[in-house]
């Protein structure tokens, strides 16, 4: 739409150059300018706008145009914080920051459980870059920061300025949730929106940069500056490592040397210990990192799909939005997810779907029967379900979103086992609305991952989850089942650092026979010295189930006088159960051998929290 001189209150010259600028403008800076139109006033808006929008006539412009003439009253003074879980909120803070700080700007870069958030009220430009963790909760150094805004003693804040930048994943029911309530509850105190809020599922690259370059466009007090949305996804790529090209976009084939099953003869479980070369790669990490690896959609389901659509699996169709192409069996295979349905993903099919019952099932008001029909089924349920379909394949693929890599907690030392990396993974297999269903890496990874084999990894640093930087420090480990493998690695590490500080793991698992992953390890361990004392908790072989959280209770003097000695506890598992239990286990230890109320334990593991003294690696 044009605007037109009768129509508005700007003169001809203003009119030309509106209708030069505004069909260039994205949505998000559609909505800055609106916002900036309405806090600023509309007559004086126009004044303004008119004024600068004459840098449009100049030949020196080159498509970053001014809009503020009062840009330099804008405040230089930004804080940046982020709530992080496995360290990508983290590693995006930082390299915002850093861009930030090159424009001039003095930043002020931290966690918000390092933040005191009473300073609030003193800030003018607040930045906030948060994951939401298990269901729909913050990540373990967001948690004080969401209690004091939502607590009364969070004060008003009508001179703030923020936005807010959430990562998630569209398959989990409360997708974000932490950045929307940070987003709501800041507007609710009266702050105002610098940008608009970004939601990102786990393909963030693109919406990242679409907020980075909002955001910092709105302090400059600019409509656009082209170049800084891709120079700042760079740095955060680059910052995953300083000496290596291989990242999470630019994975690196490892080979594998080793694939052994941990659990014994006659198991229901099938637990792989997974050894890769990194030679040539110069990739190195730390205790606490984790794998990123890329899988192989399962065979059976990929031919599957494309039979019961009844396309021709060599046809060429896109693989990402880059342009690249290749065949519809290797997309299906190596680049989209089909094994999660999400809602935006059924939103996007009922468009290309004649059936009534999809429509239906999208309705307003069937949100539980969406919930539940999503629940454990895949692409081929959706395919199958709502028949018939008559879509090309290189039309509908471009609705799937791109097939995720999966984190590991690596279960090895780079100083004990030198341009190797090791993981841990148990299978998952089980059987849902009629059909056998497969854990997407874990199966690959136990089937078809033998020794010198490749896969596609990248290491991801988890600066959430770290030994003490003394060595001498004790240290406390639960992890049962998969959630021992981080625990390797911190005892390697500690044993080729000769550290003298004292170790104690708890692990659990099912059956002490055929159950008891790394026993030997352990074993040699206790052997040497290296671990202090190991508790176990197998829960099939007893009568009645007995978990690490009892263990815990059982050990809870002796534990607490660890704790005074000022001993690091690491929690690494499953998060909705064990880790919660273990939470509780350790106030209830806290409370009792300390002599405190409930609260006062719960204030002594929080301060424990800030000192990094209790760190998780949950999921």
């Amino acid at each position: 739409m044009q605007l037109q001189v009768t129509n508005s209150p700007f003169n001809e010259s203003q009119v030309e150059l509106l209708n030069r600028l505004l069909p260039s403008l994205t949505e998000s800076q559609q909505i800055w300018l609106s916002g900036y139109i309405a806090a600023l006033g509309w007559s004086a808006a126009v004044a303004t706008v008119g004024t600068e929008l004459q840098a449009l006539a100049s030949p020196t412009v080159a498509g970053s145009v001014e809009v503020l003439s009062a840009a330099g009253q804008l405040s230089k003074e930004v804080t940046v914080l982020f709530g992080s879980q496995t360290g990508n909120c983290q590693r995006l803070a930082t390299s915002l920051s850093r861009k930030l700080e090159e424009q001039g700007f003095q930043v002020t870069l931290a966690s918000m459980n390092g933040f005191k958030p009473n300073g609030l009220k003193k800030l003018e430009n607040l930045l906030l870059l948060v994951s939401t963790h298990g269901e729909g909760e913050p990540p373990d150094n967001a948690r004080t920061f969401h209690e004091f805004l939502y607590s009364k003693r969070a004060p008003q804040l009508e001179n703030l300025r923020f936005s807010v930048l959430s990562l998630g994943d569209t398959s989990y029911e409360f997708f974000c949730q932490t950045g929307k309530d940070f987003d709501q509850r800041l507007s609710e105190l009266g702050a105002e929106r610098l940008s608009p809020r970004v939601d990102c599922d786990l393909d963030y690259d693109e919406p990242v940069a679409e907020w980075f370059a909002s955001v910092i466009n709105a302090l400059n007090g600019r409509l656009n500056a082209p170049a800084i949305a891709a120079e700042v996804v760079q740095a955060a790529e680059a910052s995953e490592s300083q000496e290596t090209e291989y990242s999470r976009n630019n994975p690196f084939r490892a080979e594998v040397l080793e694939n052994l099953n941990l659990n014994g003869r006659g198991s229901d479980r099938e637990t792989r210990h997974l050894e890769l070369s990194l030679e040539g790669s110069n990739l190195q990490f730390e205790p606490g990192d984790s794998l990123g690896v890329y899988p192989e959609n399962h065979p059976e389901l990929v031919k599957a799909i494309i039979e019961a659509m009844g396309w021709n699996p060599a046809e060429s169709v896109p693989f990402n939005k880059k342009g690249e192409e290749g065949s519809l069996l290797d997309a299906l295979s190596y680049h989209y997810e089909i094994t999660v349905l999400t809602k935006p993903l059924l939103e996007q099919a009922v468009q290309l779907s004649s059936s009534n019952a999809l429509t239906e099932l999208l309705a307003p008001g069937k949100q539980s029967e969406l919930k539940e029909y999503i629940q454990g089924r895949d692409l081929l349920d959706l395919i199958q379900d709502f028949s018939p379909w008559q879509v090309p394949a290189r039309i509908f693929v471009t609705i799937l979103r791109k097939l995720p890599a999966r984190l590991y907690s690596i279960a090895s030392s780079y100083r004990a086992n030198p341009d190797e990396v090791h993981f841990t993974v148990r299978a998952v297999r089980y059987e849902a609305h009629g059909r056998e269903r497969y854990g997407v890496c874990s199966v690959h990874c136990a089937e078809r991952v033998p020794s010198g084999s490749t896969l596609p990894i990248y290491i991801q640093q988890n600066p959430n989850f770290k030994l003490p930087t003394n060595p001498d420090v004790p240290i406390i480990m639960i992890g049962p089942g998969t959630g021992v493998a981080p625990f390797r690695s911190f005892l390697e590490e500690r044993e080729e650092l000769g550290a003298e500080g004292k170790t104690w793991l708890f692990y659990g698992d099912r059956h002490f026979v055929t159950d008891f992953l790394y026993q030997t390890d352990w074993q040699r361990m206790l052997k040497d010295g290296v671990l202090s004392k190991l508790d176990v908790a197998f829960s099939r072989d007893t009568d009645e189930k007995v978990y690490v959280q009892h263990r815990i209770l059982e050990k809870s003097r002796e534990l607490y006088e660890w704790l005074q000695q000022g001993a690091h506890v690491y929690i690494c598992g499953d998060e909705k159960h064990m880790a919660h239990d273990v939470h509780t286990a350790l106030i209830t230890v806290i409370q009792q051998e300390g002599g405190l109320s409930p609260d006062e334990a719960t204030a002594y593991l929080e301060t424990m929290q800030q000192e990094l003294r209790y760190q998780r690696d949950v999921y």
